[in-house]
């Protein structure tokens, strides 16, 4: 049987299942079942092709969040040698929702920070179901100041629902230690590398995530806000996280076309927990290739580059010489004597979008103030 399945693994599950109970009933009455092994394993494999291919948002979401994923602690024993981890934000506490510490990534001196989920529920409370306080973003951006000091690059592990978002947290300056990770990991003379190994939501995410070369693995997700805090927000009910997820453009697939990560990088069949030692070996290559390309650059060239990386998303509208024209006014509405439209009267002017035509313009003092330059 598969372990942890997913709802909607269940048809996989059910025939895989099947399978083992056909096989120890050939094996226990000494029947030859050997050809009907085969055609369901050859259909089993089908189907498992099937589903895994055509995943929608709402389901890689429901992967990213297994509870058997790998978390940064995994991908740390399994990807580095002689890791040593450090603690504490020398202002507060020690937040286990974040590790880091130091480590050699074939050989290499390397700093590596990340989120850290629990493996069973009193691990999560402990470690607030890997949702930072500002002391972890504060201890983050300790390992990465001394990383920058002594020339070691970063990797950083992302997989976080979003910052803690309880009064403690918003007490000790939550917003502040967000924006700070952001505005320092900008300026860094030294190689960035991030990988998304689960969930990337918002700031929590975001806050370890300035890097000149952002990674996701197939089934992780990224986003603005969690599908659960959306849906609160869209519609009052967080049971829609599914659907807010479909809508919101989270997958690694959909940001790799956006240009917000440059790598997607593939998974097993059914998730990273499925082989967690070959998905360990996946990400430590493409981060071992990146590192490689950044260490050519000159610490100038490293922090341009991650200026242009983050500039260039986006599509934006230009009002320059190449902008499409302005639509041509109704035949219906007249122009001033000077070729100029006239503008309507800012005290008769309705707000945009009022029904009835009867709340005044916010801005009606600084278009009367137009109105009177124009006319001057």
């Amino acid at each position: 049987m598969m372990a942890g399945g997913l709802e909607f693994e269940k048809p996989l599950v059910e025939l895989r299942n099947k399978i083992d109970e056909l096989r120890k009933f050939a094996e226990d009455r000494g029947f030859d079942f050997s050809e009907e092994i085969a055609r369901l394993e050859a259909q089993y494999r089908q189907l498992e092709n099937e589903m895994y291919s055509t995943l929608t948002a709402a389901q890689k979401m429901h992967i990213a969040r297994h509870h058997q994923r790998p978390t940064t602690l995994d991908f740390i024993q399994a990807i580095f040698t002689d890791f040593l981890e450090l603690h504490g934000d020398r202002l507060f506490a020690d937040d286990l929702a974040v590790v880091g510490g130091l480590a050699k990534l074939n050989g290499l001196p390397v700093t590596v920070i990340g989120h850290q989920r629990g493996k069973d529920t009193k691990d999560n409370i402990a470690r607030f179901f890997g949702s930072p306080h500002p002391e972890g973003f504060r201890k983050a951006l300790r390992l990465m100041r001394q990383a920058d000091k002594f020339g070691r690059p970063i990797i950083t592990f992302i997989d976080t629902k979003g910052a803690y978002p309880g009064d403690t947290a918003e007490e000790r300056g939550q917003s502040e230690a967000i924006a700070r990770n952001l505005l320092v990991m900008s300026t860094l003379r030294v190689p960035i590398v991030c990988v998304v190994i689960g969930e990337g939501g918002s700031g929590g995410a975001l806050a370890l995530g300035v890097g000149n070369r952002v990674l996701m693995l197939e089934n992780a997700i990224y986003s603005v806000i969690s599908p659960n805090g959306a849906a609160s927000i869209l519609w009052k009910d967080a049971s829609r996280a599914d659907e807010a997820a479909e809508a919101m453009k989270i997958t690694a697939q959909d940001l790799h076309a956006f240009g917000i990560v440059e790598e997607v990088i593939p998974e097993p069949k059914g998730g990273a927990h499925r082989d967690p030692e070959g998905q360990a070996a996946l990400v430590k290559e493409a981060v071992w290739r990146h590192l490689q390309e950044l260490m050519a650059m000159s610490p100038e060239e490293l922090v341009e580059d991650r200026y242009r990386k983050f500039r260039s998303i986006g599509v934006f509208a230009s009002d320059g010489p190449d902008a499409p024209p302005e639509p041509s006014r109704g035949s219906g509405e007249p122009e001033a004597e000077d070729g100029r439209d006239e503008p309507e009267a800012a005290g008769n002017a309705p707000e945009a979008g009022a029904a009835d035509g009867s709340v005044a313009d916010a801005s009606a003092e600084g278009e009367s103030a137009a109105i009177e330059s124009n006319a001057r």
